[in-house]
């Protein structure tokens, strides 16, 4: 499977065919050795069909590549021969995907295979078993069976491969909430920032260090727009990169103002789309303290938004200690979650 080389545009899903290769057929073949003028069948069986297989790549960020090439082939096993030589089984497909890549039927929705970290191979399509050669089917009655089997053929799936971000945060906000800033100040993540929305159009991956020991997988993911658990904006490809995640963080843009509404407008979306990213433990930000005024972030502290605020600078530094402090609480009280 080719490599990616430069920067490649993001795909996130693609639509792909697939199919395993068919098992060789056996062979009918007869011993021919000198002084044995009737020698016994010596036909191998044959060899089974290669399967198709996806592994997970860490070189590979994209399903970029698929675009060009959907159909995907195992190929088949060879027939048997005599001397009852079975023939070799069929190079299997090997198709490398990004970590995180969910493989669906296409046809029934149902989910076939979630490679996350810890499953880093799996096989989709076992190959079409080899046939019998007849040297399998002599009997004390028939000893020259004059034939065998055909090989069983492969199988063929219509798949849908989807992206979904492993990452431990996420970051939730509106278009210019500064999700990419706040992104770069705590990690080594450099994605692209700019005052317009939709900077962000692919999913950007940062490692924010703790205590020169801990580390943290930070997700910025495009911006959220009103009616995204419909497929506005960007919509469910924005949602479901922050399935995964174990905590979120929702920022406020403290120069837009409406606090609450805001908050009720992002909360509102992710329950939407799914009852489990309102469960996840959280943290609310307010983002740009640094242009605002002290009693407009006052207010944001002070406003009806439940649950712990916290306002920061990205551009400023401020409060960006206290915000992975917060991160470090909000993993710990994630970690008891799963263990209760």
């Amino acid at each position: 499977m080719p490599k990616e080389k430069g920067v490649s545009r993001f795909v996130d899903e693609v639509d792909i065919y697939v199919r395993s290769g068919d098992g060789g057929p056996g062979a009918v073949s007869f011993r021919r050795e000198k002084y044995v003028p009737k020698g016994g069948p010596d036909g191998g069986d044959g060899g089974g069909g290669g399967d198709v297989i996806f592994r997970v790549s860490g070189e590979i960020k994209t399903l970029s590549f698929l675009l060009m090439k959907k159909h995907f082939r195992a190929r088949n096993g060879q027939p048997g021969s005599g001397r009852n030589k079975t023939g070799s089984k069929g190079r299997d497909c090997v198709i490398e995907v990004p970590p995180g890549t969910v493989i669906s039927s296409r046809d029934t929705g149902v989910v076939l295979s979630d490679l996350t970290g810890e499953n880093r191979e799996t096989i989709i399509l076992r190959g079409g078993k080899g046939g019998y050669g007849n040297a399998r089917f002599a009997t004390s009655v028939n000893r020259a069976p004059r034939f065998a089997q055909p090989g069983k053929p492969g199988r063929s799936l219509n798949l849908t491969l989807q992206i979904k971000t492993i990452a431990d945060v996420g970051l939730v906000g509106f278009p210019n909430a500064g999700k990419s800033t706040l992104l770069s100040v705590l990690t080594d993540a450099r994605p692209k920032i700019g005052q317009y929305p939709f900077t962000t159009i692919s999913p950007n991956l940062g490692v924010m260090e703790y205590g020169n020991e801990l580390q943290v997988i930070i997700a910025d993911v495009p911006g959220l727009l009103e009616g995204a658990h419909k497929g506005h904006g960007l919509g469910i490809k924005f949602l479901k990169h922050i399935e995964r995640t174990k905590v979120l963080i929702l920022l406020i843009d403290l120069s837009v103002g409406d606090f609450a509404a805001q908050h009720k407008s992002l909360r509102n979306e992710l329950e939407r789309y799914s009852t489990g990213l309102v469960t996840k433990p959280y943290l609310t930000v307010g983002t740009k303290q640094d242009i605002v005024s002290t009693e407009a972030a006052r207010r944001f502290l002070d406003s009806s938004i439940q649950g712990k605020k916290l306002c920061i600078s990205s551009i400023a530094r401020t409060g960006i200690g206290e915000l992975k402090d917060e991160i470090m609480l909000l993993m710990e009280m994630s970690c008891e979650k799963q263990l209760s």
